[in-house]
């Protein structure tokens, strides 16, 4: 019955997300998309050369890997983030993952960071949870809010995120070199901008948003190996079951390899608690 719910809310959502204020900059996304697409074709770069010569393979495989960055990007900004939508008994859980010697070890500090309760939706908040003021939830392993996509990205789209990302770039650097392909000569610089002024902005702004993809992506793949998350490095002081660490301490770590490994290959819920309480590890 619980799962049923959950899964009314989760579709619910999404509808609500697609006619939410992020229509409009989805929509502008995909318009924006599209058109620059459409003007690498309409000038005289190595993609409309290929097609006039009935080479079809690059120009057909460009136009795929556009429609699946669109997609893709349709679906981290409408997939459930890991919204905590009722209390699900995450404390028993906890409970039963960790020792007496453990709890025993826990501060009067910590104590109570199995038993916070959101001050927005009342609801009982796993570790590394956090509100998102914007989408007004709560959201698990929350990484940040996106207004590129507008919406969270946390437990369940975060490594979608970084794959549309990925993908992203990849279009956008091929996209810059087919740009840059397509200047023709002129013999004055007014008759060149007449003729090479549309694909000058477009390679302008591929080039700015290659940048700030690329920069995007290492800096979560960076993030992503070491197991933590945008806002517990920005917020590291504030966030209770971290501020009694050491500076270079994050009670998250498994190593490069089983971060990463967990991260794009584990799927599933994750009971952090039980990884921050981990055998060895000492919180204070």
């Amino acid at each position: 019955m619980t799962r049923c719910v959950g899964r009314f809310y989760h579709v619910r959502n999404m509808f609500k997300n697609v006619f939410a204020s992020g229509f409009l900059v989805r929509t502008a996304h995909v318009i924006l998309t599209w058109v620059v697409t459409l003007i690498l074709f309409l000038h005289d770069t190595e993609l409309r050369k290929q097609e006039e010569k009935g080479q079809l393979f690059q120009p057909i495989l460009f136009v795929l890997l556009v429609l699946v960055s669109v997609l893709l990007y349709f679906a981290v900004s409408l997939m459930d983030p890991g919204f905590i939508l009722s209390d699900d008994g995450h404390s028993e859980q906890f409970t039963l993952g960790v020792t007496e010697e453990q709890q025993d070890m826990i501060p009067p500090t910590t104590k109570s960071l199995r038993q916070r309760r959101c001050g927005h939706c009342l609801l009982q908040q796993p570790m590394r949870s956090k509100h998102c003021q914007t989408c007004r939830h709560c959201v698990r392993r929350y990484d940040h809010h996106c207004p590129w996509i507008e919406n969270c990205v946390g437990e369940r789209n975060h490594r979608w995120f970084v794959l549309y990302l990925a993908m992203q770039l990849l279009v956008l650097l091929w996209g810059l070199h087919i740009s840059w392909t397509g200047f023709g000569y002129a013999p004055t610089w007014q008759l060149w901008m007449r003729g090479n002024g549309a694909l000058l902005a477009v390679t302008a702004l591929l080039a700015l948003l290659s940048l700030v993809v690329l920069l995007l992506l290492g800096s979560h793949l960076y993030l992503v190996s070491l197991n933590t998350t945008t806002w517990e490095f920005m917020s590291r002081h504030r966030i209770s079951y971290l501020k009694h660490c050491g500076a270079d301490e994050n009670p998250f770590d498994r190593g490069t390899f089983y971060n990463l490994w967990g991260f794009f290959c584990v799927w599933g819920t994750v009971v952090w608690e039980q990884v921050y309480f981990r055998e060895g590890n000492d919180p204070v």
